[in-house]
């Protein structure tokens, strides 16, 4: 008897009574079961914040500082042409090459980058001025194009015409009158000594139709006709 609703069709099974949910309940359940992992990111998170507004005021801001100032007497020694002592310092002050790697990361070394890979360049070490320029970052000024240029010199003097040529293009990107024709120009020159001679007086055409108040658009009627390209 007592399965007889079960059996006999047309009597209803009496529901089921319905459980309330107490959401905070289950939030504090979740709580529990997660508090470990939940701890351990928290804190991962508060050590990383913590971290970094600890390295920029307690480190990299001096750092900065002692950089910036450590950059100024090789700065004096390249505007006076004594390549040397830019590069290596004077037995007090630091050079661009020093500086490089003392002061990493920090703004002061990546100029550092620059001016000893001119330096390198004007002293005929043309593998370590590739090097610096290539550690400098120059994104976003006209400085970077000025690098670019002095690397395809670098290149063009160690013999690399390819890479030349790479870098020549680059440093002719930026649209600037006076840096724009220049290494418009050495590009020309590189085409030329690679023997491509189309690319040669396309490029030389362009210095003489797009920049012609340049002081290098004067001699292009010259370069042009060298090459066989009269008008």
């Amino acid at each position: 008897m007592a399965n007889s609703a079960r059996t006999q069709p047309g009597v209803e099974r009496p529901a089921a009574p319905e459980i309330e949910i107490d959401p905070l309940e289950q939030v504090t359940d979740i709580y529990q079961k997660y508090q470990k992992p939940l701890s351990t990111v928290l804190t991962v998170v508060i050590v990383a914040v913590v971290g970094y507004f600890g390295y920029t005021k307690w480190y990299k801001g001096p750092n900065e500082e002692k950089a910036n100032a450590a950059l100024a007497m090789p700065q004096l020694y390249f505007q006076a042409d004594s390549m040397n002592l830019a590069l290596n310092g004077d037995g007090k002050n630091l050079g661009f090459a020093k500086i490089e790697k003392k002061y990493s990361g920090t703004a002061a070394a990546n100029l550092a980058h620059y001016y000893a890979g001119v330096a390198y360049m004007k002293t005929g070490d043309f593998k370590n001025a590739i090097k610096s320029l290539g550690d400098f970052d120059g994104k976003g000024t006209i400085l970077a194009y000025q690098a670019y240029g002095a690397l395809g010199q670098a290149y063009m003097e160690d013999g690399n015409k390819a890479k030349a040529i790479e870098f020549f293009k680059k440093a002719t990107d930026g649209k600037d009158d006076l840096i724009t024709p220049l290494y418009l120009y050495h590009l020309g020159l590189a085409y030329e000594a690679n023997n491509n001679m189309n690319e040669a007086k396309e490029t030389f055409k362009r210095i003489r139709d797009e920049y012609p108040r340049s002081i290098h658009a004067r001699d292009m009627d010259k370069e042009l006709a060298k090459l066989g390209q009269l008008d």
